[in-house]
């Protein structure tokens, strides 16, 4: 079908990309003329800063599984054309990190990919991903909405338009990172069961095509309105799973139970251990940095974002491991990736990805070590995750909320006030540091720390703390709300 080019200028919201991507309201201000604009444009930049390196002219579009998602892809793919490039669009949903490893893998300019993530059904949103695999860096973005202004001429000559497969490329790839063997024997045997919640999402299919064996995977089935939640994975969102974990026995005596869960585009990932207790990406981390340097021997740097857990540089220490802290946003790490010889990079929200692979978070290939993890170990995800805060000696808990706001200007006035008077205590505690790329990190006389953060695009303020225990947290985040409802 032919597709009308579209200025922006006659639209009243402005397209913002934030830490990953454009997102917005279906059909409000995710429209239809808006994604063939934002598409055109994001291919040209993506020519413009990618097209000397790889001398290609195509562009992957993809999608998950959202409503809509696939008409979105395909008028994306066709508006590319319009403008003279080559498009390798998916036939089906895929996870947002299989479009990323196609870009590489297929020497293209880079992806666009429709996917609204986490986020409620209501949204959908668009992700740009570079010629290396990985999210655009904030200047490919910028570059981007500053040239949505200018309307977008029609090419001579149109480019072509072809379907692809990106599973069977994408499986290939992270099958040979593991011992798919070891894990496939341990299923087969019953010492391991595998259940997955994909949240009605991108991950659908996927362990089973990557491990050839059955799973007990949740969720399987489309559902446009993620059962009115959001496919985050949160232990709110994840009653079912938590509950068919708990209360499955083995087939097998002393057999491991292992959970994992997926977001909508299968970028984050969460788990579940054996007696149905979830685990963010705050624990597996730790154990992901001791699996990859003990079993598989890699090296190189670990970055986290100023929000991950302090057991994990303690765990980097343990193998002598560098770290490097970033601001909130995986773009951060990839970036961070680029330019170094990175072991591992992960985000407290559960996005991790590996300086072996791609610079990208990829919850597949996560849950991939994960399992190889427990089958090399022969531990439960908990006892294991225990043994390492053994090791270290440093025990903590960790909690988070988002905390609305009046307005933006309350926003700006609590901004204010931490850039000339940052707080001294927290809860009757010290402040021994402050860490401000990203927020401000404070952090307290017992190791413990509060980060506070505001929302780039709504009046909301995101806490986070991590202390010897949840009664402490709570305390931290209770203080913070109470410091920020005095002054707004």
């Amino acid at each position: 079908m032919a597709i009308a080019l579209s200025p922006t200028t006659f639209i009243d919201k402005p397209i913002k990309f934030g830490t990953d991507g454009w997102r917005g309201m279906i059909a409000a201000d995710f429209t239809m003329g808006r994604v063939v604009h934002v598409a055109q444009v994001a291919a040209q930049v993506l020519q413009q800063c990618y097209g000397a390196q790889t001398g290609s002219n195509t562009v992957i579009v993809g999608h998950d599984r959202r409503f809509l998602s696939p008409q979105f892809a395909q008028a994306a793919a066709e508006a590319i054309t319009q403008v003279g490039f080559d498009v390798l669009l998916s036939e089906d949903f895929a996870p947002t990190p299989a479009f990323s490893w196609a870009a590489k893998d297929q020497g293209a300019l880079g992806a666009i990919v429709i996917t609204a993530s986490h986020n409620p059904a209501a949204y959908n949103g668009l992700k740009i991903k570079s010629a290396f695999g990985g999210s655009v860096p904030p200047e490919v973005t910028q570059k981007v909405e500053a040239q949505l202004d200018t309307p977008v001429s029609p090419a001579a000559q149109p480019g072509k338009l072809e379907r692809f497969d990106p599973w069977p490329s994408y499986c290939q790839e992270l099958q040979s990172k593991v011992d798919l063997a070891g894990i496939q024997s341990a299923i087969a045997n019953g010492k391991l069961t595998v259940f997955a919640d994909v949240m009605h999402g991108s991950a659908a299919t996927g362990l089973e095509r990557l491990l050839g064996s059955p799973i007990h995977e949740l969720n399987s089935e489309p559902d446009p309105l993620f059962e009115g939640g959001a496919p985050e994975p949160l232990p709110k969102y994840l009653q079912r799973m938590l509950k068919t974990v708990a209360d499955y026995q083995p087939t097998v005596a002393g057999g491991l139970i292992t959970g994992l869960v997926f977001d909508g585009d299968s970028d984050r990932i969460g788990a579940v251990d054996g007696q149905g207790n979830f685990l963010s990406s705050q624990i597996l981390i730790p154990i992901l940095i001791d699996h990859l340097t003990e079993v598989h021997g890699y090296d190189g740097e670990v970055i986290k974002t100023i929000s991950g857990s302090n057991l994990i540089p303690k765990v980097a220490k343990l193998h002598e491991r560098d770290v490097y802290e970033t601001p909130v946003g995986y773009k951060y790490i990839a970036d961070r990736m680029l330019e170094s010889n990175a072991l591992i990079g992960g985000e407290e929200s559960g996005g991790v990805g590996y300086g072996h692979h791609i610079p990208e978070r990829d919850a597949l290939l996560s849950a991939l070590y994960v399992l190889e993890a427990v089958v090399k170990s022969g531990m439960d995800l908990s006892d294991r995750y225990r043994s390492l805060q053994d090791q270290t000696g440093y025990y903590s808990e960790y909690d988070r909320i988002d905390l609305p706001l009046a307005s933006m200007e309350v926003r700006d006035k609590l901004l204010q006030v931490l850039q000339t008077d940052c707080p001294k205590t927290v809860a009757g505690k010290a402040v021994t540091h402050c860490l401000d790329i990203d927020g401000y990190k404070l952090t307290l006389e017992d190791e413990s720390w509060l980060l506070i953060r505001f929302s780039g695009t709504e009046p909301v303020l995101r806490l986070y703390s991590e202390a010897k225990d949840l009664e402490e947290v709570h305390k931290h985040l209770s203080w913070a709300k109470d410091w920020a409802t005095a002054i707004g």
